[in-house]
């Protein structure tokens, strides 16, 4: 899998601190239609055998989400349905939103894809991508002569 590391230490340019700023704003960070740019927040976490991938995707269920694995590309997608709307039950305010989204990942030669698992429980998206058997890191401890 490839991981960019971010060296939260570095000082950071102006131009992120706008869009962070911009992005707080209900008016900004969004596209010409409305949509927000903003995907599932997710977490990577490597073990030795193992990358385990979260995304943070509540109010959904397994069968929303889509999970394929091309030419090297892992790629998790849900597509919003179209809520049918009934003339006598009118929301007075709506602030849960399910938008679409669409996230891929890069995985590299270390995973072994066709060992690929996802579940989803408690509004998490859980993955875990297996290292094949040459790339898992093994230990052992070297006696000093």
């Amino acid at each position: 899998m490839t991981l960019v590391k971010v060296n939260n230490n570095a000082p950071r340019p102006f131009s992120n601190l706008v869009d962070e700023l911009l992005n707080e704003f209900p008016a900004f960070g969004k596209g010409w239609n409305g949509e927000s740019f903003n995907f599932p927040p997710v977490n990577i976490n490597e073990t030795a055998d193992a990358y385990h991938l979260e995304l943070s995707v509540p109010g959904r269920t397994k069968e929303d989400f889509k999970v394929n694995v091309e030419n090297g590309l892992l790629t998790i997608s849900y597509e919003k349905k179209e809520e049918a709307k009934s003339e006598d039950y009118k929301s007075v305010r709506r602030e849960f939103s399910y938008r679409s989204f669409k996230r891929s990942f890069s995985i590299d030669e270390q995973v072994d894809a066709d060992g690929i698992q996802a579940k989803y429980e408690n509004g998490l998206l859980k993955l875990l991508l297996p290292k094949k058997e040459q790339a898992k890191q093994s230990s052992r401890q070297i006696n000093i002569g």
